[in-house]
């Protein structure tokens, strides 16, 4: 691979500054930007130097001189973003999720096969406090993993006097979207349990709806299992008043020899809280972009396997679409 890497990226909104940050600070060569809404694409550019900007992608891989791509567009965008990006030979990194169904994701990754390098953006495995229990993990110190309990909490959906909730306005596409919490944030938490704990199937799920006018669930609860009867549970809610208006999760492994917790920042064996590590979650908030960036970099410089390949991803679509299934939602309704 060239190097620097000629990076473009599409989509250049709200989260495109933590995406472009991390790009930098991975030592590529930012070459192009693209949105749909030429003003966005025409801000970030300013920010961060980038001198070619379009409002079409197809003209922009057409124009030449890049060497990947960072798909940070709506979910709406992947697959045929994604499939311009591979016929121009244009190694992949992709925004979760990949696709709104597994079907279409499976239809993606056959498309684009082995032309080009395919990454998916799955941050979470990456954020400072899962990287502790990760390594607490590998380090032994509780053994060997047996159950995990995995929690989510924030009042982003709860009401608000003369406005809409917060993460509406964060996020107003959630307006429109069917589904909610588990295809927009669980995901994310599906994936780091498939991460520690290995392949989960879907045992039950129950989804809900607290939060009004909006369509897709804000409460979920998950009943997943592994082998050798090995069982964990995922719960969120996004419409839990007293918590952070940015969900905050839970997360307890108990393994053969001793219990991990990571309470929000916190992270501790239990019987051991004296020796708590806390991570400044805010603070290092641009360090998951910064480690996933640098991850796909190495990846294609050293022909290396990525850990959140396009293949291991689909594991985790089909884990999130098989909860939909277990609640009684017909996928892709």
């Amino acid at each position: 691979m060239p190097n620097p890497l000629r990076v473009a990226v599409v989509g250049c909104g709200m989260i495109s500054v933590y995406h472009l940050k991390a790009w930098q600070s991975a030592g590529v060569e930012l070459v192009a930007l693209c949105d749909t809404d030429p003003a966005k694409a025409e801000a970030r550019a300013a920010e961060f130097n980038v001198s070619r900007v379009y409002s079409d992608a197809a003209a922009m891989f057409s124009d030449g001189g890049i060497d990947a791509v960072d798909i940070a567009a709506s979910v709406g965008a992947h697959g045929p973003v994604a499939r311009l990006a591979a016929d121009h030979g244009i190694h992949i990194m992709c925004q979760k999720p990949l696709t709104e169904t597994v079907a279409e994701a499976e239809q993606l990754v056959d498309y684009v096969g082995e032309r080009v390098r395919f990454m998916v953006h799955e941050n979470y495995r990456f954020r400072p406090h899962y990287m502790t229990v990760r390594r607490w993990i590998g380090e032994g110190r509780i053994g060997r993993v047996r159950h995990a309990a995995i929690a989510c909490r924030g009042s982003g959906l709860c009401a608000r006097d003369g406005t809409v909730p917060f993460l509406v306005e964060r996020q107003p596409y959630l307006t429109g979207f069917k589904r909610n919490l588990v295809f927009e944030t669980m995901i994310h938490h599906l994936d780091v349990l498939r991460c520690l704990c290995g392949p989960l199937k879907v045992v039950a799920a129950r989804l809900n709806r607290l939060a009004e006018g909006l369509p897709g669930e804000d409460t979920a609860s998950i009943l997943l299992e592994g082998e050798n009867g090995f069982i964990a549970t995922a719960d969120g809610c996004l419409v839990a008043p007293g918590y952070p208006q940015l969900h905050g999760d839970r997360l307890e492994v108990i393994g053969t020899t001793g219990t991990i917790v990571m309470e929000l920042n916190r992270i501790f064996v239990v019987g051991e809280e004296d020796s708590a590590e806390e991570v400044d979650l805010l603070g290092r908030y641009q360090e998951c972009f910064d480690l996933t960036m640098a991850a796909f970099v190495t990846g294609l410089q050293q022909e290396t396997p990525f850990e959140t390949d396009r293949l291991d991803n689909l594991e985790t679509l089909r884990l999130m679409e098989s909860v939909y299934r277990a609640a009684g939602v017909e996928v892709g309704s």
